[in-house]
């Protein structure tokens, strides 16, 4: 915002990770006037809510004296047509030469990529945001490696972290219940919304495990098919929820046929959906495993999403590698041994097979898991 007027900044990522909280921050700390609006108090959001405020704030800009001025606007997919009244707003004042700089927010990535891709391309800088890493929840909150592999990356939930039932119902009504039934609904047409719930919920119970759509699908009451569950699962991923890993090949045709292998985008959401208590989870070793397991894959997962490395999975018979990290032409395997039975033949076979930069054990006697998560995965390479 201190450089000269050039972009349009987007930031997006999902419910409850900090980006009203960061231009609240923004307001405070920067020297120039900033105004807020958000579309969550739109009664009736159209395209002419967005050109009203503009123009009001262009008759403040005029009056006011001074020569920069930051627009926000919030949760902007919410308004129906929103980029094409952007892209008119930001391009009258380009061709008029007034320092109006601009900060669009968004929870919704589905509807975000949709008006960026149709309007405002060439206009603007996208900043991601995720779940919180460890080191992000340390430092502001004070986290302990336990308390973020239970309670997750949500800053929003870390004052509740006293008081778990209380923590768990904010998790599923101010975060779950919102991304499912609002933003998701909001982007597209869901046939059958009770399937979604249900994907949402058999995916976190499986997260850190490779489970076919069609294992997926005998589990499931209502009538589905794998096109439409895959479908379901990419708007779950863009709504920050759950994702599918592919499984790694050197043939990109295979890495999209490939079974997924499910994985929470924040341990919060598996605890919540667990039904499990924290006690329950520390005491039971084999749980335990589970939700180690999970917490190194939601690591790897959000540095995709922040930093750009690839992510995968890779299996062959009975031999597996948890995950493969791709980046700078490099590739490194990881295996997470989270009981002293799990082999590690996979690890070897793959080594045979591809010759990666470099091989991992986390488990307890070597590299552990409450020391892996606090690495930014890039510097492994």
């Amino acid at each position: 915002m201190l450089e000269q007027r050039h972009f349009i900044q987007i930031i997006t990522g999902p419910r409850q990770v900090g980006k009203t909280t960061l231009i609240k921050q923004l307001k405070e700390e920067i020297s120039l006037p900033v105004t807020y609006f958000s579309a969550d108090n739109v009664s009736n959001p159209d395209s002419g809510w967005i050109d009203l405020q503009w123009d009001i704030q262009r008759t403040k800009f005029q009056t006011s004296g001074v020569k920069e001025y930051i627009l926000v606007f919030d949760e902007i997919q919410k308004i129906s047509n929103w980029s094409e009244a952007i892209k008119k707003q930001w391009g009258k004042d380009t061709f008029e030469n007034r320092n109006i700089k601009l900060i669009l927010l968004g929870s919704s990535q589905m509807l975000l990529q949709k008006g960026i891709s149709e309007s405002l391309a060439g206009r603007f800088e996208l900043i991601p945001m995720a779940q919180w890493s460890f080191s992000e929840m340390n430092e502001a909150f004070g986290f302990t490696e336990l308390e973020y592999l239970w309670f997750g990356g949500y800053p929003g939930g870390a004052v509740l972290k006293n008081d778990e039932a209380r923590w768990k119902e904010y998790i599923l009504n101010s975060l779950i219940e919102p991304t499912l039934y609002k933003d998701i609904l909001l982007t597209t047409r869901i046939d059958k919304p009770a399937l979604l719930r249900k994907l949402f919920e058999l995916g976190c119970s499986y997260s850190g495990q490779i489970v076919t759509f069609q294992k997926i699908l005998g589990q499931l009451d209502d009538a589905g098919n794998t096109t439409t569950l895959s479908h379901y699962l990419s708007l779950l991923d863009l709504g920050g929820l759950l994702s599918g890993i592919e499984k790694y090949s050197k043939e990109k045709i295979r890495q999209r046929a490939s079974s997924p292998k499910w994985q929470v985008r924040d341990n919060a959401l598996l605890s919540v959906m667990s039904g499990k208590t924290f006690d329950q989870v520390k005491n039971d070793p084999a749980i335990f495993g589970r939700f180690v397991e999970s917490a190194i894959g939601t690591h790897l997962l959000n540095s995709k999403k922040e930093n750009k490395i690839n992510l995968y999975y890779w299996r062959e018979g009975d031999k597996e590698v948890d995950y493969i990290i791709e980046y700078d032409n490099k590739i490194i395997s990881i295996e997470v041994k989270s009981s002293v039975n799990k082999s590690s033949n996979g690890l070897y076979e793959f080594r045979k097979k591809y010759n990666p930069h470099k091989s991992l054990i986390i488990e307890k006697d070597g590299l552990q898991w409450n020391d892996f998560i606090k690495i930014d995965p890039r510097e492994l390479f």
